[in-house]
């Protein structure tokens, strides 16, 4: 059965460049919306999976689109092992399906919200076993190549995991996309320390990569390159759990020095980031500074932040599916609550939506994770990136 047309790079083009012809093919062919047309029925395929049968414990990322995986897991009565939302307050959370639970209650397990109210924290030092990986992609290629949203989460995530000891050389990984997003890939593109997939299942198609690239094998602070997950600064201050593990390795006598506070590295870290630099371009041609995006009202200003006005790209999360009867008031409080306040907010209340800006990605995309799926005055919050700014992975 043909797929539907699929964006293919011409010539060796960067990651960046292939994210951004896949988000903009799903933007124009409507399959960006949740929930994303084929998503249930490539996430149903998991359960055909022979090495989702003889899996007890799964790992799946937090991701909307693969809240269909995180159903088939816990319908299956598999342990599941959710990250925590951008490693932000932890590192996994753990459901074990409750004995006799209805439909009703895996289906609420599923979600960012079930996640929150039925799991436990997973630390350091707990004796995880998992025997399937399931992550999402911008794109991925038959041979196994993953490319994701560029921030380096599933990346780093598989390295705790091997570093925890409960993932193994041969543990099995999966990512559900939609067929658009499997293309070609340049091998040369690829970083040693990328996560490479086994299976990819599409609403269409279930394809064994038979991949032999050795996955990432755990995190070496000192290194800049290696199948060792490279640590910055800057990735210390995204991700604090780095920090817990960093000093319980210095007390052990461990050398932690990160890459960038070695002078002779200099060179090598700033190639390892360049991708992220033509990201951060990319979004800076996106916006105009100190704009809201066009067809939005302007930037409600926030007394305590007077520098909004000039100060740079804003990143602007849309927040949707907000109840009639809520007051601006009462989104402002429960955005100081879960600390994602912004430095702007525009208010449609009309529209039942909002628009928040950030003069930080990093707190933009921290504000997503905290508000998908919210309840707010019993309505659960939809939250994204605004339409010209949006991060997609998977289908």
């Amino acid at each position: 059965m043909a797929g539907p047309a699929r964006p293919r790079p011409s010539g060796l083009l960067s990651k960046w460049d292939i994210r951004e012809k896949v988000w903009e093919h799903l933007e124009a062919s409507g399959l960006a919306e949740f929930p994303r047309p084929g998503s249930l029925q490539a996430c149903g395929s998991l359960g055909q999976l022979d090495v989702f049968r003889r899996a007890r414990e799964v790992k799946v990322d937090p991701d909307k689109p693969l809240e269909g995986a995180r159903l088939a897991a816990l319908q299956a009565r598999k342990t599941l092992l959710v990250p925590t939302p951008r490693l932000r307050t932890g590192l996994f959370n753990r459901i074990v399906p409750p004995p006799g639970a209805s439909k009703e209650l895996l289906r609420r397990c599923a979600t960012s919200q079930g996640v929150k109210d039925y799991s436990v924290p997973v630390g350091l030092d707990a004796q995880a076993q998992v025997d399937l990986v399931v992550v999402g992609s911008v794109a991925v290629s038959e041979k196994g190549w993953r490319i994701g949203k560029g921030e380096g989460y599933a990346d780093m995530e598989y390295a705790m995991l091997v570093s925890m000891g409960a993932v193994q050389e041969d543990t099995p990984v999966v990512t559900i996309v939609h067929d658009c997003q499997v293309l070609d890939i340049a091998e040369e593109l690829l970083d040693d320390h990328d996560l490479t997939v086994d299976y990819i299942l599409t609403p269409t198609r279930t394809i064994q990569t038979n991949c032999k690239r050795p996955k990432p094998q755990g995190i070496m602070w000192h290194k800049a390159s290696s199948i060792f997950i490279p640590v910055s600064s800057e990735m210390l201050g995204r991700i604090p759990i780095l920090k817990t593990l960093r000093c319980r390795e210095r007390q052990a006598g461990k050398d932690v020095t990160l890459r960038d506070e070695q002078p002779a590295l200099a060179n090598t870290t700033r190639a390892a980031i360049s991708d992220k630099k033509v990201m951060a371009a990319n979004t800076q041609a996106r916006a105009a500074p100190g704009s809201a995006p066009v067809g939005q009202p302007p930037v409600e200003r926030d007394p305590g932040n007077p520098k909004l006005e000039g100060s740079g790209t804003i990143t602007t999360v849309y927040v949707g599916n907000l109840p009639g009867s809520l007051r601006v008031s009462e989104l402002k409080n429960a955005l100081r609550d879960l600390q994602v306040a912004p430095a702007g907010l525009s208010w449609q209340g009309a529209q039942h939506r909002a628009f928040l800006h950030y003069r930080d990605q990093g707190a933009a995309g921290r504000a997503v994770s905290s508000l998908q799926g919210l309840s707010l005055g019993g309505n659960a919050l939809r939250a994204e990136l605004a339409k010209s700014q949006r991060n997609k992975g998977g289908i």
